[in-house]
């Protein structure tokens, strides 16, 4: 057994591995106790066993082929070659140590011999690997076989969810040039909440005190960012302020939502069999949605025709509805929204498309993911119309950057812009009262944070 340390200079991260071990015997033991395991056992018996339970199984089963073979080896070889075929036939291999450390949030496989992890928004290379890519697409078959999903040359790409709840994407040869890649994104046993996010910097009180107002008045609301940047997080920690006697219908790509409360309704799309049949498309689950009494809809995040499918709930009874969309600016997001309704195939005019676009979204709020790692609250931005009936996105709160430190940190603040929200009033009637000194910003702002965006 060995113990890695990887990282920067300043900090190194220590993981823990038996793949390292250079015993040729050892291994030769592994290689065959792991191919006498899965001959002649039910391994998918095994893996839905308790953590205990399934070492305990297996370590019986290796020492009646120990004893039926006559093999003795020194215990703590022995302790090595038990960890091995745990992790090797039901469990993830050389990741284990990886999956079970709760401070990393990704684990990017390029190939057997490089694996990224990243901790604290930053990514670091470790000093664990894979012994060839065999290896590592034996792996890859562990995680997606027991979802009845496959993965080889005619089907190269493959999305899974590990029974964690971490979400994980796979590609092989030939769509991969340079052997198996796999991407697993962890999450949090217990989601954040926005206290959480508030602590870690990634909004202000203030900021928090009005997005609670926001979801409490019934208010849509469309979290834009980046990939990584947060979105699932915020979005997850926003629906946990929705009041506790509302029921919640879910609607995810892969389910990632974590509400921990009573009447909610998760619903998780398909993808098709190897047949090609059977696929069940996120907009097949927002239509069905509206039948099932919702309060509110959840869209883990919409990608295509669905958001013309959401935009009608959000017009049609469904206040207070959250979802999330790839882009980089408010006015983008409106953008990537208008483009999706199109792919619906309804050949409306633009104008119409816009009408239902700001008569459905009462809010943006942008999330990023800044280059020192850290995730912050771009903007908090009111979508409404101008005199000249276009769209006209005014930011209520903005971050402020204004440097970098020595240390590569972003340097900044969090301002109201000195817009006052149209929705005060709405607000009130929910029983948040905001006056307008609550929104003044800093004296040398004003003049940069008065100007609002049109489309």
């Amino acid at each position: 057994m060995a113990l890695f340390q990887k990282g920067n200079k300043d900090k190194k991260e220590t993981y823990q591995t038996d793949f390292s071990v250079t015993n040729t015997y050892i291994d030769n033991l592994v290689e065959h106790y792991k191919s006498r395991l899965l001959t002649e056992v039910n391994l998918e018996q095994l893996t839905n066993l308790p953590e205990s339970d399934k070492r305990l199984k297996i370590e019986r089963i290796i020492n009646q082929f120990m004893s039926e073979e006559k093999v003795v080896i020194p215990r703590h070889d022995k302790e090595s070659l038990l960890s091995r075929l745990i992790d090797e036939s039901v469990g993830f291999g050389p990741l284990e140590s990886l999956l079970h450390d709760d401070s990393i949030t990704e684990i990017l496989v390029n190939g057997p011999k490089e694996i990224y992890i990243e901790k604290n928004g930053q990514l670091e290379q470790v000093d664990i690997s894979f012994k060839d890519e065999a290896h590592v697409r034996h792996i890859v078959d562990r995680v997606v076989a027991p979802l009845g999903r496959r993965i080889d040359e005619s089907s190269p790409m493959v999305d899974a969810r590990l029974p964690d709840g971490s979400r994980v994407n796979a590609v092989i040869s030939p769509v991969s040039l340079g052997g198996t890649v796999l991407s697993i994104r962890k999450f949090r046993k217990d989601p954040f909440v926005m206290k959480d996010l508030r602590q870690y910097g990634t909004f202000t009180e203030k900021m928090e005190k009005f997005l609670q107002a926001l979801v409490n008045t019934k208010l849509n609301i469309l979290i834009s960012g980046g990939t990584g940047s947060g979105k699932t997080t915020l979005l997850n920690a926003l629906a946990k302020e929705i009041p506790l006697g509302e029921r919640l219908i879910t609607i995810e790509d892969s389910a990632e939502l974590k509400l921990e409360r009573n009447n909610v309704v998760g619903m998780e799309a398909r993808p098709p069999n190897v047949e090609g049949e059977g696929e069940i498309s996120i907009r097949q689950l927002v239509k069905n949605s509206l039948r099932m009494r919702p309060d509110r809809i959840i869209v883990g995040e919409v990608r295509g025709p669905e958001a013309f499918d959401m935009l009608q709930a959000m017009n049609t009874g469904h206040e207070g509805s959250l979802t999330t969309v790839h882009a980089n600016t408010p006015t983008d997001a409106i953008n990537r929204v208008e483009g999706m309704v199109v792919m619906a195939g309804m050949n409306l005019p633009t104008h119409i498309i816009r009408e239902y676009i700001v008569g459905a979204l009462d809010y943006i709020v942008q999330v990023q993911r800044l280059t020192d790692g850290t995730r912050k609250i771009i903007n908090i931005a009111e979508v409404s119309v101008n005199e000249e009936n276009r769209i006209e996105i005014r930011d209520i709160f903005r971050f402020k950057r204004t440097s970098v430190d020595a240390n590569g940190k972003i340097q900044g603040y969090f301002t109201p812009t000195g817009v006052v929200p149209r929705c005060l009033n709405q607000l009130q009637v929910f029983g948040h009262t905001f006056d307008s000194l609550f929104f003044e910003p800093k004296g040398e702002m004003l003049d940069e944070f008065h100007r609002s965006h049109s489309i």
